[in-house]
């Protein structure tokens, strides 16, 4: 009997009888439906058709849909363990038909239908250590998971966390493998394959490497022992490929300024020769070979309902990668953690030799709709790979029961988009939790 073709309540069942002491069995998920549509006569996806884009919103060749499906169990088990197991399945539902014409997830020319693993991982704690091993997911400033898209990129991982130090923990992980990628942030299932590689696979396969990936280590310590502030320091190895530092810092200034809020980052990677060499080659230009570092502030306000923030960056002018995320291929597909990401157009606040301001603007009007708006800024420099970008964005979000609802409209100008000129974005999010 092939593995493929039990059920997920048969895998879920074959794994809980295994244990003698189980409890707190808890089945939760979700099913989700996601559809983007443009008016750009010019725009980047994963299928062909969008190259037939004729500039007009709702029309199949300038739209993107897909569904999705999350089911997971989580337990209790024997000596204090705990578990999870959880399965995603992918589906366009055939909206390919007739009203997109591209995916938001999964595997280039993804119309089938696909599903994986995406966590199944074990937990012990010991005094004031906690190890959490298996397919998990991860958010670290340089490696993470992202959660816009409408399936997350996990890791195979192994993670030691610790507290004995007075309000300080201690992090440690070792990341072996996981399914992000510089397109479509997450690979799926192709013929029966696993879609998780070795970690670094992402970045190898953004810039065309000659050689294999071989995993990465993490170290942190996140501390709460300067007063009203959280301070952490990261440290990552990605083996072969890069080192980098995170360094961050948030303060709470309600003993100042009730409401008030300030924060600094800094961000350094160091890419072997090899990545620098295979960026210029990418980028077609002859770019002097150095690291990357970053830096940032944040101002944040908040009173009753209303929450604003202003945030600026700067990134190294002589940087060749991006400061964003390593499980996507730190390119311009990839997230960023710095304050200053955009709300929908990735890779432009990161990229080398660019400065970037944001102002957002939150406000959750009781009984009616959560209500944001989103303004980035970033001002590209000679050497930088990207163009400028203005990107404004509006959202308003109401969950009715457990159906969660967003609707987005994004305005994007950009030089390096859409023969430089300007579009309009319109997205419709459906998320039912059970």
């Amino acid at each position: 009997m092939k593995l493929a073709k039990l059920s997920l309540a048969a895998i879920v069942a074959l794994s809980v009888s295994a244990f003698a002491d189980v409890e707190n069995v808890k089945f939760s998920g979700n099913a989700k439906l996601f559809y983007g549509t443009n008016d750009a006569d010019h725009w980047s996806g994963v299928l062909a058709e969008h190259k037939n884009a004729d500039g007009s919103l709702f029309d199949k060749s300038n739209s993107y849909g897909q569904a999705a499906a999350t089911v997971a169990v989580s337990a209790d088990l024997a000596d204090g363990v705990a578990g999870k197991l959880s399965a995603t399945g992918l589906s366009t539902l055939g909206l390919e038909n007739n009203l997109v014409s591209d995916i938001w997830a999964g595997k280039e020319g993804g119309l089938d239908a696909q599903w994986w693993v995406d966590e199944a991982w074990l937990a012990k704690t010991f005094g004031n250590t906690t190890f959490k091993v298996g397919r998990q997911e991860l958010d670290t400033p340089l490696a993470f998971s992202e959660k816009w898209n409408i399936a997350e990129n996990t890791f195979d991982a192994a993670v030691l966390l610790n507290s004995d130090l007075p309000e300080t923990t201690l992090v440690a992980a070792w990341v072996g493998r996981g399914n992000g990628a510089p397109v479509g942030v997450v690979r799926g299932v192709e013929n029966g394959s696993d879609p998780f590689d070795t970690y670094g696979s992402a970045i190898i396969n953004a810039y065309g490497l000659g050689y294999k990936a071989e995993g990465a280590y993490a170290f942190a310590a996140i501390t709460k022992l300067i007063p009203m502030t959280t301070a952490q320091v990261w440290y990552y190895d990605v083996v072969n490929i890069a080192q980098a530092w995170w360094l961050q810092a948030d303060v709470d200034l309600k003993d100042v300024v009730d409401g008030l809020s300030f924060g600094v980052q800094y961000a350094y990677l160091d890419p072997t020769k090899d990545v620098d060499r295979a960026v210029s080659t990418v980028l077609q230009q002859n770019v002097k070979l150095d690291e990357s570092s970053a830096w940032a502030v944040k101002f944040g306000y908040s009173i009753d309902a209303l929450k604003l923030s202003a945030a600026y960056s700067s990134t190294d002018e002589d940087g060749v990668v991006n400061v964003a995320n390593t499980a996507t291929g730190a390119s311009t597909a990839s997230q960023s953690k710095l304050y200053t990401e955009a709300w929908w157009n990735y890779g432009y606040v990161s990229a080398p030799d660019v400065d970037s301001w944001t102002l957002t603007a939150e406000y959750s009007m009781e009984d009616i709709a959560d209500f944001g708006a989103y303004y980035t800024s970033v001002d590209a420099g000679d050497k930088s790979p990207v163009g400028d970008l203005d990107e404004f964005t509006l959202t308003a979000s109401k969950s009715f029961g457990n159906l969660n609802t967003t609707l987005a409209y994004i305005y994007t100008d950009a030089d390096d988009q859409n023969d430089g000129d300007s579009y309009n974005t319109i997205q419709v999010y459906l998320t039912y939790n059970f």
